[in-house]
């Protein structure tokens, strides 16, 4: 079954869709230095990377685990 796999990449995929977001949203730093990047801003970035991760990590241990599953009842139902 290749279900699991695809899966897992779509997952990967969201990932990846989130990082792009949040690199796209950080401003150039200026010629003075003048920092226009917030603690309040890196906080919320921060916490939006470790909750995509967080939820990725979470979902692909659940699609091994049922993947897992599914090709041990089809094996058993093969082998009946």
């Amino acid at each position: 079954n290749i279900i699991p796999i695809v899966m897992a990449g779509v997952i990967g995929i969201y990932g990846l869709i989130v990082a792009v977001i949040i690199g796209e949203s950080i401003p150039t730093p200026s010629k003075g230095r003048d920092n226009a990047y917030s603690i309040y801003t890196g906080f919320a970035h921060l916490c939006a990377g470790l909750c995509a991760g967080a939820s990725g990590l979470a979902a692909g241990g659940c699609i091994g685990i049922v993947g897992d599953y599914g090709v041990r009842a089809v094996g058993y139902r093969a082998s009946q």
